[in-house]
């Protein structure tokens, strides 16, 4: 693999996010430091975007149906940073040449079932081979996934119990592109819907009991929550997240290494006092109004043309003012509390899904012995079962806060 003329690809690097990754790259790659290239299906679009951020990197093109062209891209690289959505009509062309090539992967999907196939055709092989597949590396669902897995280890570690449960409680103010709205509309159309209520989705233990299913079953409706004090709602990102950091416990498991006895995980929208039960409520109705419309073809008709489109998303003003803020609150088993803490400034579906993705990538190729399992580390993974402590520092270092105590 050293022998490759790249390390790392950046695929989709005309569209809205794509050209975000461009942008992070020429700004935060040292020179002759990490070899890159950007790559698509439309090289007009590329030169235009290399011409614009101002980057001298060779640009590579294939239509992600063209399996031969896509072979070519990969097999020149060590890793391939993904941002065509939907992923499920796609990715998949790119992810089987990854396997195939043991060329590593990330991306950003939310898509869970498409994740799902992913699993069941490609992790045994992957996992053999040592190649790292390791989708949902944005907003969905580093902050979930990474920061369960801190705050787990940090109960671990320092304080020599184990982890009975972690919540994580979000606020953010930002935007939506139109590739994010294309891949939910795709789940609708494509008949997976139905998956996603499966809480166990990515779960790669088999059967789950009936109390399991029902102990982790996604909130429905706003509550007050006694640990804060304030009232919370569901989050709209739940039914993605919580499948990913479920797979993160499953698998850590499996490798000895376990979150904790019937460990469970699940997360809010918090709202603050005091209106906060009024925005909860209100939230949880606006979004089980906007769910319900989208699934109604005449009303989805009359609303997809004010939303979004593919390729398009927020102003630069609204991605620079934007912001997330995740709190994590781990529970031990004697009783303790452990808090943690995620956030940055930027809108979180951009530029921290940008800053993650990236970091993801930059792991996978300068950071590869230092990796969670070691470099023989496999499969169709998550990002902290694949990336760990090793993103978290990274992250750190690009000016993210990330941060775990005793409360």
């Amino acid at each position: 693999m050293t022998a490759r003329p790249y390390d790392v690809v950046l695929y989709g690097a005309s569209g809205f996010t794509g050209k975000q990754t461009v942008q992070y790259f020429a700004q935060h790659v040292t020179s002759g430091e990490v070899r890159w290239a950007i790559a698509g299906r439309n090289r007009q679009k590329l030169e235009q975007v290399k011409a614009q951020i101002g980057v001298d990197v060779d640009i590579l093109v294939a239509d992600s149906q063209d399996e031969n062209a896509i072979d070519n891209i990969v097999s020149q690289t060590r890793a391939l940073l993904n941002t065509a959505g939907p992923f499920a009509l796609y990715g998949n062309k790119i992810v089987d040449a990854c396997v195939r090539f043991k060329t590593h992967y990330v991306d950003i999907t939310g898509e869970t079932p498409w994740v799902k196939e992913l699993c069941d055709r490609y992790h045994d092989r992957a996992a053999a081979d040592g190649t790292r597949i390791i989708p949902c590396c944005g907003f969905d669902s580093v902050p979930s996934d990474l920061g369960a897995y801190l705050v787990v280890r940090y109960i671990q570690r320092e304080l020599g119990v184990s982890c009975r449960a972690v919540k994580a409680y979000y606020q953010a103010m930002g935007g939506f592109n139109g590739g994010t709205l294309a891949s939910a509309f795709n789940l609708y159309d494509s008949g997976q819907m139905s998956q996603v209520s499966d809480p166990f989705l990515l779960d790669p233990s088999g059967d789950r009991s009936p109390e399991e299913i029902e102990r982790n079953r996604d909130p429905e409706s706003p509550q007050y929550d006694s640990d804060l004090g304030t009232w919370v709602a569901p989050f709209f990102m739940g039914a993605i997240n919580t499948r990913v950091v479920r797979r993160s416990s499953a698998l850590y498991s499996q490798w000895q290494e376990p979150y904790g006895s019937d460990f469970t995980y699940q997360e809010y929208l918090k709202f603050d006092s005091p209106l906060g039960w009024l925005q909860a409520a209100g939230m949880t109705a606006a979004t089980a109004l906007f769910t319900g419309a989208i699934q109604q073809p005449p009303i989805r008709s009359l609303l997809q043309p004010l939303l979004p489109q593919p390729g398009s998303g927020p102003s630069e003003k609204t991605m620079n003012e934007g912001w997330f803020r995740c709190e994590l609150l781990g529970l031990t088993s004697d009783g303790g509390k452990v808090r943690g803490l995620i956030c940055d400034r930027g809108d979180p579906g951009n530029r921290a899904t940008v800053k993650f993705l990236c970091e993801s990538a930059l792991c996978l190729v300068s950071d590869r012995d230092r990796l969670p399992g070691g470099w023989q580390r496999g499969g169709i993974l998550t990002p902290a079962t694949g990336l760990g402590d090793v993103l978290a520092e990274r992250l750190r270092n690009a000016g993210m806060t990330l941060e775990v105590g005793v409360v």
